[in-house]
């Protein structure tokens, strides 16, 4: 799992990890010595999550397949929890919740660490999708049916479905490309999080035009466009390190910024019906688990699935 291409690219992460530290304790010093600069004070706080955040990922790459599979299922855990914590239930969901953490989420990654392709691409929007308002149903609560069944979905869908798309991309079967698919993985949430920090730069330097102000104040079509381009500019210029020519890593890159984007839009709009900024306070600097991964979870299943239709063999 530590092929040189991915020793470069976690190399090039702590540098970048370094960098801004340097440049994050600078600007404390001077603009905020007595921690009264909000933005500076987020901004450190924002680089000490991202220093956890690639050491995990780094720690669970060098563990291998069990190990970032181990990883994803306990981000899943967490962002279901933060989740579920904001959609309507009553006692008549005791069950449905029981098994959507202890039953549903478990199995979901056993087929995936299987490599039993055929059952963890449809068992949630299937099967759990059928079952579920059954369960629910037997318990006789009629009150809110629908919204407590439909916001239990959703939240498999996005928390576990969804984000087991990252580590199942360690299964593909890749001609030329066996035993690095983890590059894969580390590829997809360096584009997509780039993306994220360079929309919200470009946005700041010459934003002017909002992309949807009742949901999301911050986004703007200057900062989209920019940070796309930005981000899949540096994806096309390590394309060598994936099974992609560089036209091919131009386009895979631009589809999972856009991806990205639109998921961070949706989750914002979610989050804005709730009456909350941020899914949770886990991460510090970051919020909860899904204020991180909900551009990761949108890119994860686009991005799985057009890699096995055009290059994997199974």
């Amino acid at each position: 799992m530590t092929s040189p291409h991915l020793l470069w690219l976690l190399g090039g992460a702590g540098a970048i990890l370094v960098l801004a530290s340097i440049i994050g304790a600078v600007l404390s010093q001077r603009l905020s010595p007595d921690g009264e600069n909000p933005v500076i004070e987020n901004l450190n706080a924002r680089i000490n999550a991202w220093w956890v955040m690639v050491i995990l990922l780094g720690l669970a790459f060098i563990a291998g397949k069990p190990g970032v599979v181990l990883l994803f299922a306990l981000c899943s855990f967490a962002a279901l929890r933060e989740f579920l914590t904001l959609t309507t239930h009553n006692r008549a969901d005791h069950w449905s919740l029981v098994a959507c953490f202890f039953l549903i989420l478990p199995l979901q990654y056993w087929f995936l660490a299987t490599d039993w392709y055929g059952i963890y691409s449809i068992f949630i929007p299937v099967y759990a999708f059928l079952v579920l308002p059954v369960v629910s149903a037997l318990r006789g609560t009629t009150k809110d049916f629908l919204i407590r069944v439909s916001e239990t979905q959703w939240a498999l869908m996005i928390c576990v479905y969804c984000a087991s798309h990252v580590p199942a991309l360690l299964y593909l079967r890749i001609p030329g490309f066996e035993g690095r698919n983890v590059i894969l993985i580390a590829y997809l949430i360096f584009v997509v999080q780039l993306s994220d920090v360079m929309q919200y730069v470009w946005g700041k330097l010459v934003g002017r035009t909002k992309v949807a102000p009742n949901l999301s104040p911050s986004k703007t079509w200057e900062g989209l466009i920019g940070g796309a381009l930005t981000a899949s500019g540096v994806g096309t210029a390590l394309w060598w390190m994936t099974p992609f020519s560089p036209l091919q890593a131009a386009g895979m890159c631009l589809l999972i910024t856009l991806m990205g984007f639109f998921g961070g839009l949706v989750m914002s709009a979610i989050k804005r019906d709730r009456g909350i900024k941020d899914w949770g306070h886990l991460i510090a600097g970051h919020g909860g688990f899904l204020d991180r991964l909900d551009s990761v979870i949108f890119a994860a299943p686009i991005f799985f699935h057009i890699t096995r239709w055009l290059w994997s063999t199974t």
